[in-house]
């Protein structure tokens, strides 16, 4: 057992927009085991665990051959799931949070979250990731979260909102298409220490999380610097059967992003 990396994969099939969506088909397989795949192929020494409270989730990552923590069906967010994996394992030393519907999550990532938190070896930092938005759609969205940063490439802000904001009398197509910002997509990967999830719950809690939604804001409150490394990734997390549609129209597997699909 590795008790250095842990790859956690929280998955839930309760979904309000999209139920049982960790086993929908995707290609002929589970969505989850895509996943699961994505983060065996990455080439950092670690353990995968996949976080779930469904047993049906359970039993065919089972059949996988993936490790399965049990939690609880009381948690609100993945990372709490991985908290209880963490103090259920309080050896291990670093934690990747992985969600449950990216199957297009790209091994190279994970394992650059990884090097940056063995690098850094800062019991305190977070690590995640952005991408360079693509239209003015998304950056308008409500749906698609938002970062901003220092520059040092440190989290500034995360916002469900458009930001930065443009002031000036050109509509925002023309904004986007135009600006010299750097303009991303938050994704959904962490990267922490088993010590700073052990002490999540006692943090007092702020209130920019609860405005916007967003649990990391609440670290970013009690004063815990996130940094983003930014990458060029098309896939980000499937919230609905017509996204999950969609997905599959254009990626084949493991490697498609780099071929052109």
């Amino acid at each position: 057992m590795n008790n250095k990396v842990w790859i956690v994969i929280p998955a839930r099939f309760k979904s309000q927009r999209f139920p049982g969506k960790p086993l929908a088909d995707l290609h002929g397989q589970p969505m989850i085991n895509w996943v699961v795949k994505a983060c065996r192929n990455v080439l950092v020494s670690c353990e995968v665990a996949v976080a779930t409270d469904d047993q049906r989730i359970a039993d065919v990552v089972a059949a996988a051959g993936c490790r399965v923590e049990m939690t609880s069906d009381k948690h609100r967010s993945g990372t709490e799931r991985v908290v209880e994996v963490a103090r259920r394992n309080p050896d291990v030393e670093w934690f990747v949070n992985v969600q449950g519907d990216e199957p297009g999550i790209e091994p190279k990532l994970i394992e650059q979250v990884i090097r940056r938190l063995q690098d850094r070896a800062d019991p305190d930092l977070v690590v995640s990731a952005a991408t360079p938005l693509k239209n003015a759609v998304d950056f308008q969205s409500p749906h698609v979260v938002k970062v901003v940063t220092d520059l040092k490439g440190r989290a500034l802000y995360f916002s469900r909102a458009a930001i930065p904001f443009f002031q000036s009398e050109k509509n925002i197509e023309a904004e986007f298409s135009e600006s010299k910002l750097p303009l991303f997509q938050h994704l959904g990967i962490y990267g922490y220490s088993g010590r700073f999830l052990r002490r999540l719950s006692s943090l007092p809690a702020g209130v920019l999380a609860a405005a916007e939604n967003l649990e990391q804001l609440n670290w970013l409150e009690n004063g815990f610097s996130i940094e983003i490394i930014e990458c060029d990734s098309r896939w980000s997390g499937i919230d609905t059967p017509e996204e999950l549609e969609s997905f599959a129209s254009r990626w084949t597997g493991p490697g498609s992003i780099n071929n052109g699909i």
